[in-house]
């Protein structure tokens, strides 16, 4: 089973988010900022990380970086950076950053669940190139 951590400090968006991905049959887990976010992925290293960008503590670009600089053994988790934030040069930013992808606020959770789509696919490829090996 696919274990998503969602990360945002709006408890009730954060909620909706694991309500839909529980649903959709993944195993979740939840921190409210990014501080709390790398502490449950150093303890629990998830498959997949949803990250809301503004938040208390430590935003999701702080913790992105500190993940690429501390942390490179965790770079490989796919990020999907959530955000009410819509220009494009906070777009650029989180995938220059390593984000595998981005996401928009309000949630469209059909567009959320293809986009996690596509990071297992990713995931399952890397895991079989891997085994080959």
């Amino acid at each position: 089973m696919i274990t998503v951590l969602c990360i945002d400090d709006e408890a009730d968006i954060r909620q909706l988010i694991v309500e839909e991905l529980a649903d959709a049959g993944f195993a979740t887990l939840e921190a409210a900022n990014g501080q709390e976010g790398l502490e449950a992925i150093l303890s629990y290293w998830p498959d997949i990380v949803i990250c809301d960008i503004s938040m208390p503590v430590m935003d999701g670009h702080q913790l992105l970086a500190e993940i690429q600089m501390n942390h490179a053994e965790l770079f490989n988790i796919p990020f999907i950076l959530l955000s009410a934030l819509t220009d494009k040069d906070n777009v650029l930013t989180g995938l220059r950053a390593g984000a595998a992808d981005y996401l928009t606020k309000p949630i469209d959770f059909d567009l959320l669940l293809a986009k996690l789509a596509g990071c297992i696919a990713r995931l399952e490829n890397d895991r079989a190139v891997g085994r080959a090996l």
